[in-house]
């Protein structure tokens, strides 16, 4: 059965009606009957071709939330009509170091035909399919509505926590309140952790507080970066642009990490202060199948959910308008209105 979906045929193009045939399910497939997609700057910049990665006709949509539809012979844990989401990664190859060692979303097939939208057909559409072990049960303490996102940006700041160790005892920095910073602050604080809430906008103090942190600081004011010197376990950054490393290094203790899940075009630091207080910068992309589930558990014990704003598919061009020029609040979701 054709699949019905919404595609661009020129980089930066408008998203018109779009049919394709799929073929047939490999084994270790499922199908799913997409009900909700969120609307992820990735889907802006893989549609104007920024990274050189998109073929077209292109289908964007990597948050997915749906149900089985169908399951190819070899999948036994997902059963036909279970809800599941649906994130960056489709396929992995399951046999290399990564995959063996648990990080099946460092493999390097990812990034070669395994991504959801990197030569795939992404979940703007009434159906999408993926290897079935990136298919995640979604439990159902999660509300299915305003969990796509999870799936990408959720997911994106949840795995620092886990690959950096932070306890619940300590400090930890969110710099920029956006569609990514505002699921950082809930976690971190549902971590347990101190929060601070770094941001160029003073008037998002007293929403950055209702989400979770307990202090709030202008990243445009110097002064406030310099009292925030020796402070923080981690500084996880979202923003996508260039900062005063030096000064955001200067605010971490020793030990301390400045994470960064930002898509910046390049980082320069002095590095003696880096060396003198034992500090590290990293940074990190989504999270395998297992943290995806943790974050899931964690979200639904805690009542963790994205701030998001529906839209049905059929307005997807306006969705993506939005994304380009306008201010989300905070992430867009798709509502499919294609049928089944």
């Amino acid at each position: 059965m054709a699949i019905q979906a919404y595609a661009a045929t020129a980089p930066g193009g408008q998203l018109e009606r779009f049919e394709y045939d799929p073929g047939p399910l490999a084994p270790d497939e499922v199908e799913i009957d997409v009900e909700y997609c969120g609307v992820c700057h990735s889907d802006l910049s893989m549609l104007d071709n920024d990274w050189e990665l998109t073929t077209y006709p292109f289908v964007p949509g990597h948050e997915v939330i749906g149900r089985v539809a169908q399951a190819g012979p070899t999948v036994g844990h997902l059963q036909v009509g279970q809800r599941v989401g649906l994130g960056w990664s489709s396929r992995s190859c399951l046999v290399c170091d990564e995959c063996l060692g648990g990080h099946q979303h460092r493999c390097g097939q990812i990034e070669t035909g395994g991504a959801t939208i990197v030569g795939r057909h992404g979940g703007f559409a009434n159906k999408v399919r993926c290897q079935a072990v990136w298919a995640i049960a979604l439990p159902e303490t999660v509300d299915a509505l305003s969990a796509g996102p999870l799936f990408c940006g959720g997911i994106t700041v949840f795995n620092p926590f886990i690959r950096n160790a932070i306890r619940p005892t300590q400090h930890v920095a969110v710099v920029g309140i956006g569609g990514l910073g505002h699921m950082a602050l809930a976690f971190a604080n549902k971590w347990g952790c101190e929060v601070t809430a770094f941001s160029t906008n003073p008037s998002k103090e007293a929403e950055t507080r209702e989400m979770g942190a307990h202090h709030f600081l202008n990243s445009k004011d110097p002064a406030a970066l310099t009292d925030a010197a020796n402070r923080f376990d981690m500084v996880l950054v979202t923003v996508n642009v260039p900062l005063d490393w030096d000064a955001y290094i200067a605010t971490l203790r020793p030990g301390g990490k400045l994470h960064v899940v930002g898509a910046i075009p390049s980082l320069q630091a002095t590095w003696f202060p880096v060396i003198l207080g034992d500090k590290s910068i990293g940074g990190s992309p989504t999270g395998s199948p297992a943290t995806i589930r943790e974050m899931l558990t964690f979200c639904g014990r805690h009542r963790i959910a994205p701030t998001v704003e529906e839209y049905p598919l059929s307005q997807v061009n306006e969705a993506m308008e939005k994304i380009r020029n306008g201010s989300p609040r905070y992430r867009l979701v798709l509502k499919n209105d294609l049928g089944g």
